[in-house]
């Protein structure tokens, strides 16, 4: 951005709210109309108007309450010469600045606060692909006077966004992806955290299970949020720690949740993990400045979360889950932690499909709904059946079951494993893979990376669930060397589940229930980031 230039100083121009803005139908922009903003709301009461230089460019520069519009200052145009055209207007909507700073040049041998140059703003922009990006805007004035008086209206805007976090606590895992995530989070995340005056207090896990153990119990009163830096795993188990602590804040038994209570403060994802599932979900991509935007901005997103509990005792919380090939692959990735993230993920593929395996299971499901009628089951926190709480059921033999309440975005699934699926629209969606042959299986699983249909197979059903339950089934009868490979298979813990990145061991019967909006995490809805537009040129 330029600096003030001696021979080009602008002169302040002190203003006010008594001043009169522009105008404003002669000359606003068709940006503001794709942006929302009508021109009477966009000019709104003018707080301040005052002279910069933006750009190399002396300017008019008005702040109103929901914008700030700039444009330069043209000499008075002669009768009847038409090359004057209509100055060009620019603006920056409010609500994108998430800091203010005073501008100023240093020089060795001066003393105190340095010579001022004007005021700095830190912008939010909104850039393709769901992805967002910090920018800033120089306004350059030298008079002390003229930018006190603009820096104190900039802070006491930023004061009014009582969404936007002030103290956060942040949970770090140092071992996530190639040990990667404390240089992610003091290199990108932390200084984006310090230019907003974000407050942190930050704890490094030492073992796993670390984050649980800290949060349940420790008193979180002075933070407006919790930033969890690390993988799913990381994630899952911070998400999963924070609604135990809701429900032990409230009195409830976690071995007999009907119905859970929200999560008390909301939970910021930074991907820094070999697998980013969640955040990519959230975000629409895996992209560290992105997620640390929105919790800096206090974009708030509502998400459905699943409770996965046996014979009346709860698992835990999550937001996805597989059982059969899911499992075991990542049972196998899991026993081989030696290996880097990508070996590790390739071996244990390849290993599960060599001994690929059904199994014989009995699933049960309460169907969801019609959308039609979302909003009134989700304020009485459980789904309801469309057709009065009829269970149904499929049993077979199966190679892999998925639940899953997000969409569960990936490098592998760009589409996501759930593709159908919304972080809050009240439902599950249930896939399952019945037995079939070895390549047409492969098949199957290298559409998740295509643009083809992944369930467009006869062995693979799709069901949108509020409940299920799966059992494995009781296989008396069956010839005795197999009855004898299920035995050894059992003791040897071979029930796994993938929930959320995390392998977790349950009995032979797992019931999974949605629970609408639990928690809330830091991030944008999709829909308002794909028709937001970048509004300034000079950006």
């Amino acid at each position: 951005m330029p600096r003030g230039r001696r021979g080009g100083r602008v002169s302040a121009l002190e203003g006010g709210p008594e001043e009169e803005a522009p105008p404003a139908a002669a000359a606003v922009p068709s940006a503001l109309w794709a942006s929302g903003l009508q021109p009477e709301a966009a000019a709104g009461q003018t707080l301040l108007r005052g002279i910069f230089e933006i750009g190399r460019s002396s300017c008019d520069v008005v702040l109103s309450e929901l914008a700030l519009r700039w444009w330069p200052i043209q000499p008075e145009r002669p009768a009847g010469d038409s090359k004057y055209d209509q100055c060009k207007e620019e603006f920056i909507e409010v609500k994108d600045i998430f800091s203010v700073k005073l501008k100023r040049r240093y020089s060795a041998k001066q003393q105190g606060n340095g010579t001022l140059l004007g005021i700095t703003l830190f912008i939010c922009l909104k850039k393709e692909q769901n992805k967002l990006k910090e920018s800033t805007l120089d306004l350059i004035n030298l008079s002390e006077d003229h930018c006190d008086v603009w820096f104190k209206q900039f802070k006491k805007i930023l004061a009014g966004f009582s969404n936007r976090p002030k103290s956060l606590k942040v949970i770090l895992n140092p071992q996530s992806h190639k040990k990667e995530a404390t240089q992610v989070y003091y290199e990108k995340v932390e200084p984006l955290l310090r230019i907003a005056g974000i407050k942190t207090d930050v704890t490094i896990t030492e073992y796993e299970g670390h984050a649980l153990a800290l949060l349940k119990d420790c008193e979180l009163q002075e933070f407006d949020g919790v930033v969890c830096v690390g993988g799913d795993g990381s994630a899952s188990e911070v998400a999963h720690a924070l609604l135990l602590r809701a429900q032990k804040i409230a009195g409830k038994e976690t071995d007999s949740l009907l119905t859970p209570v929200r999560a008390q403060l909301p939970l910021g994802l930074i991907p820094a993990g070999s697998t980013n599932v969640l955040a990519h979900s959230l975000h629409g991509i895996p992209h560290v400045v992105t997620a640390t935007l929105h919790i800096i901005m206090g974009h708030i997103q509502p998400v459905d979360v699943c409770t996965f509990s046996t014979t009346g005792k709860l698992l835990r919380f999550g937001f996805s889950a597989m059982f059969g090939f899911g499992g075991r692959a990542l049972a196998l990735a899991e026993k081989n932690r030696w290996m880097s993230p990508n070996q590790r993920r390739d071996f244990a593929v390849m290993k599960a499909l060599a001994k690929l395996k059904p199994e014989d299971c009995e699933i049960s499901f309460l169907p969801c709904i019609g959308s039609h009628d979302l909003q009134e089951w989700k304020a009485e926190g459980s789904p309801k059946s469309d057709s009065s709480d009829q269970w149904q059921t499929v049993q077979g033999q199966f190679l892999n079951v998925s639940i899953m309440a997000i969409p569960c975005l990936c490098s592998v699934a760009p589409r996501g494993l759930a593709p159908t699926t919304r972080l809050n629209n009240g439902s599950m969606a249930l896939i399952v893979v019945r037995n079939t042959s070895r390549p047409e299986f492969i098949k199957h699983l290298k559409r998740y990376a295509s643009v083809k249909n992944q369930f467009n197979f006869p062995f693979v059903e799709t069901y949108t669930v509020g409940e299920v339950r799966v059992r494995l089934r009781n296989k008396s009868g069956c010839d005795p060397e197999e009855d004898d490979r299920r035995q050894a298979a059992a003791s040897e813990h071979s029930f796994p589940w993938n929930i959320d990145g995390d392998l977790v061991e349950a009995e032979s019967e797992v019931l999974v229930k949605l629970h609408p909006r639990l928690i809330s995490l830091y991030g944008g809805s999709m829909e308002e980031m794909n028709d937001s537009k970048v509004t300034c040129n000079c950006l």
